[in-house]
C-alpha cells in the first residue's frame, strides 16, 4: 500500500529518534513534522490534520514508567478521536504494550527498530482501513458459527483481536446479553499460539458455591457423597489452551477469593486432595456489568479485576452496528433454511426495512431467534414483513432515547458526541452523517470541547 497520502506527526524527545524517523519517512509520506516537546501536541494538532502520531512512551529521563506517553495518547485521542497512534518503546514490556493498545493505540514498535518493521506497521494500519468488505467482514469460526464485521467497530474489534490474541495477557470482555461475547472468545483462541490446545468454557456465574470448587478445580474419589471417581476441573482440562469463564461478574466474594488465588498461584488443589497442581492456561473471561460496576469492591474484588483485566474488549450493542444487521439475518437465513430444509429463501425489501430499524434490546441473539421464527413459519420463498415477529420478551427494554433538555446546543452537543460514538471516532463519517464539512464538525467540537 502506498502512503503518499499520509501526513505524519512524530513526538520523542530523542533528537536522534527524530531524525531517523525523518530520514526514513520524507520519502515514503505526503509529510513528516517532527517535534521534541510532546506539550506542543495540542498545537500541532488543532493547526492542521495528521493521519498519524508516532509518539514515544517515555519523555521523563529519570522515569521510564510509560504513563507519560500513555498521557500523551489520551490527550491525542481526545483532540481528535479518528487519529492513528504507534506507540514507540525502548522496553519490551507487554503490559505497557497492552495498556496502550487500551487506551486507543492502533499498535506500538520497539526501538531500535528495523525500518522495514516501521514501514510495515504503518502500512498495515492503514491497510486496515481499507480493505474490502469481502476480505475482512466475515469470518468463520465453526461450521455454523460466522462472525460478522462490516461495521467499523467490529472492524475494530477484529484488529484488536489480531494484535491481542498471539499475547498471553487476560482478557476481560464485556458488553450486553447476546452480543457476542462467546464469538470473540473463540477467535482470540483460534488466533493465539495455543489454538492447537483445548477450549474450555464455563458459565460460572450459574454455578453454586458448592459447585464451584468441584467444577473449575476438580476433586478426588471420596471427596464428597457422589465423588465416585477422580475428576479434572476445568483448569486442568484448559491445560495448554485457553480457559473462558463467562458471566465472571456473576461469582461471590468468596469465590473471587479462590479463584484469585489459583490465577496467582497458577497452581490448583482437587477437592479432598492435598496436591498442588500445576496450571497452563490463557485466561479469557466475560460479564454483561459495566467495566465501573464490576470494579465496585462491595461486588467485587479490585485485586481480581486487574487480575483479569490486562485487556479488556467492549463488544457493542447491535443497534450501534446497524450495518452488521443485514449480513447477520442474510446468514442466519441461510444457516435455518438448511436446517429446516426450506428452499432457499431471501427476503424482502420491507422485511430487510424492518429488521435494519428495530432497536434489538436482546442484541444478535434476538435477531437469530426471530429469522429462526420466521423461517420456520414462512410458507413462501420469500420472507416477508409480516414473518418477522420480535420477541415480546425484550419489549419492556425499549429505550427512545429522546433527550429531555430542549436547548439547541445541548440537542446539537449530544447528537454530535453520538454520531462520533457511533463511527468509532472517524470524524469524515461523522461529519458525513452529520450533513458538516470535515471542517465545520472540528470547529463543533473545539466549541463544545468533545
Amino acid at each position: 500500500m502506498s502512503l503518499k497520502n499520509i501526513s505524519i506527526l512524530a513526538v520523542d524527545d530523542d533528537a536522534d529518534m527524530l531524525t531517523a524517523l525523518r530520514l526514513l519517512l520524507k520519502a515514503e509520506v505526503k509529510q513528516i513534522t517532527t517535534e521534541k516537546n510532546p506539550e506542543h501536541i495540542r498545537a500541532h494538532l488543532l493547526e492542521q490534520k495528521y493521519d498519524l502520531l508516532l509518539l514515544d512512551m517515555n519523555f521523563t529521563s529519570a522515569l521510564h514508567t510509560g504513563n507519560e506517553g500513555l498521557y500523551w495518547l489520551r490527550k491525542a485521542k481526545s483532540l481528535d478521536p479518528g487519529i492513528q497512534v504507534v506507540m514507540i518503546t525502548a522496553y519490551a514490556d507487554i503490559d505497557l504494550a497492552v495498556r496502550s493498545l487500551k487506551d486507543g493505540a492502533a499498535d506500538f514498535i520497539v526501538k531500535p527498530w528495523h525500518n522495514e518493521k516501521m514501514l510495515e506497521a504503518i502500512k498495515d494500519i492503514f491497510s486496515q482501513k481499507n480493505k474490502s468488505s469481502k476480505s475482512s467482514s466475515s469470518t468463520l469460526l465453526h461450521s455454523n458459527e460466522v462472525f460478522i464485521a462490516e461495521s467499523p467497530a467490529m472492524q475494530d474489534i477484529l484488529y484488536k483481536i489480531r494484535k491481542i490474541a498471539p499475547t498471553e495477557a487476560n482478557i476481560l470482555l464485556l458488553g450486553e446479553n447476546g452480543t457476542g461475547k462467546d464469538l470473540v472468545a473463540h477467535m482470540i483462541h483460534q488466533q493465539s499460539l495455543r489454538s492447537s490446545g483445548p477450549f474450555v468454557k464455563t458459565d460460572v456465574g450459574a454455578l453454586t458455591a458448592s459447585l464451584f470448587e468441584s467444577e473449575l478445580f476438580g476433586y478426588k474419589r471420596g471427596a464428597f457423597t457422589d465423588a465416585r471417581e477422580d475428576r479434572a476441573g476445568r483448569f486442568e482440562m484448559a491445560s495448554a489452551g485457553s480457559l473462558f469463564l463467562d458471566e465472571i461478574g456473576n461469582i461471590a466474594l468468596p469465590q473471587q477469593a479462590k479463584l484469585l488465588t489459583v490465577l496467582q498461584n497458577r497452581v490448583v488443589t482437587r477437592l479432598g486432595s492435598n496436591e498442588a497442581r500445576p496450571v497452563d492456561i490463557r485466561l479469557i473471561c466475560a460479564t454483561n456489568l459495566p467495566l465501573q460496576e464490576l470494579a465496585n469492591e462491595q461486588r467485587f474484588r479490585r485485586d481480581l479485576v486487574y487480575r483479569i483485566n490486562t485487556v479488556e474488549i467492549t463488544i457493542p450493542p447491535l443497534r450501534e452496528r446497524r450495518e452488521d444487521i443485514l449480513p447477520l439475518a442474510q446468514h442466519f437465513v441461510k444457516l435455518y433454511s438448511e436446517k429446516y430444509l426450506k428452499p432457499s429463501l431471501t427476503l424482502s425489501r420491507q422485511a430487510a426495512e424492518k429488521l435494519r430499524a428495530y432497536h434489538y434490546p436482546g442484541n444478535v441473539r434476538e435477531l437469530q431467534y426471530a429469522i429462526e421464527r420466521a423461517v420456520i413459519m414462512c410458507e413462501e420463498r420469500t420472507l416477508d414483513v409480516h414473518d418477522i415477529v420480535f420477541s415480546p420478551i425484550e419489549k419492556h427494554q425499549l429505550h427512545t432515547h429522546a433527550p429531555e433538555q430542549t436547548n439547541l446546543e445541548v440537542l446539537e452537543k449530544n447528537t454530535i458526541i453520538r454520531v462520533v460514538e457511533k463511527y468509532n471516532g472517524n470524524i469524515t463519517k461523522a461529519a458525513k452523517e452529520l450533513g458538516l464539512t470535515r471542517t465545520a464538525l472540528y470547529r463543533r467540537l473545539s466549541k463544545y470541547d468533545i
